[in-house]
């Protein structure tokens, strides 16, 4: 469990406002044996030089910054053991745009620098294609698509991704865009439809897609998908988004 993290969506609830940064980042490290306090204090002034922050600040509590900074004493926290995967769960949408960048920046320069694996979960596609290696499409729980981000992007395959890539804003206002509108609501995942969770909205079902669950293949190189009929439909991607 050391060598898996979590990095919390709200930076304002996810630090407790009676413990300093220095007892925030420094917990870890003494719930795993590191009772010397002087060590503790060592590695927690390392970890906020490492995401940003000065060192003297150990002794503030959380309600003394700002959001983006609560979210690198979250960044910290989760470094301390020296972990090799980071569960980030939508760690910049709670913070302002200008924020997001700061923060997105520094996982991938802490990723660079430390060698780490991110699972990042997020909504806003922008944000995906800008930190992932491979992008994972859910929908009522299951993952539909999974290829490499360029690839998913350009040539998506389930029309549940397509749809998700329509919605995209453009910066171009002379752009027209193809949206693809989804008729009904999402599937209760208490109670999901017979067939493929998706076929009640999608466009392209047919009596198989009701009936019969679409099995998990490969319909390209590192391109899956669980749709029946993946390969035959020309779907519509996006070659840029910012």
């Amino acid at each position: 469990r050391r060598q898996m993290q979590l990095i919390f969506q709200d930076p304002f609830s996810s630090l407790n406002p009676r413990m300093t940064l220095f007892d925030i980042v420094g917990e870890p490290l003494l719930v795993n044996g590191v009772k010397n306090r002087q060590k503790r204090m060592d590695s927690v002034a390392e970890l906020l030089t490492l995401t940003g922050l000065r060192p003297e600040y150990m002794r503030r509590f959380p309600h003394a910054f700002s959001g983006g900074e609560r979210q690198r004493i979250g960044i910290a926290r989760a470094l301390a053991l020296h972990p090799s995967l980071v569960v980030a769960d939508e760690p910049v949408s709670a913070l302002d745009v200008s924020v997001q960048a700061q923060i997105l920046n520094l996982l991938l320069d802490l990723q660079a620098k430390l060698g780490l694996t991110y699972l990042f979960v997020a909504h806003d596609l922008s944000v995906v294609k800008h930190v992932s290696d491979r992008v994972a499409v859910m929908y009522v729980g299951k993952i539909v698509e999974m290829a490499g981000t360029e690839e998913l992007f350009k040539y998506p395959k389930h029309p549940y991704t397509a749809a998700l890539l329509s919605a995209v804003p453009k910066p171009d206002p002379r752009a027209r865009s193809q949206r693809v509108v989804l008729p009904g609501e999402v599937a209760n995942p208490a109670a999901p439809p017979s067939g493929c969770y998706f076929h009640p909205r999608c466009a392209h079902a047919v009596e198989r897609c009701r009936t019969e669950p679409p099995l998990w293949r490969e319909v390209a190189s590192g391109h899956f998908v669980r749709c029946h009929l993946a390969p035959d439909l020309a779907l519509h991607g996006i070659d840029e988004i910012d």
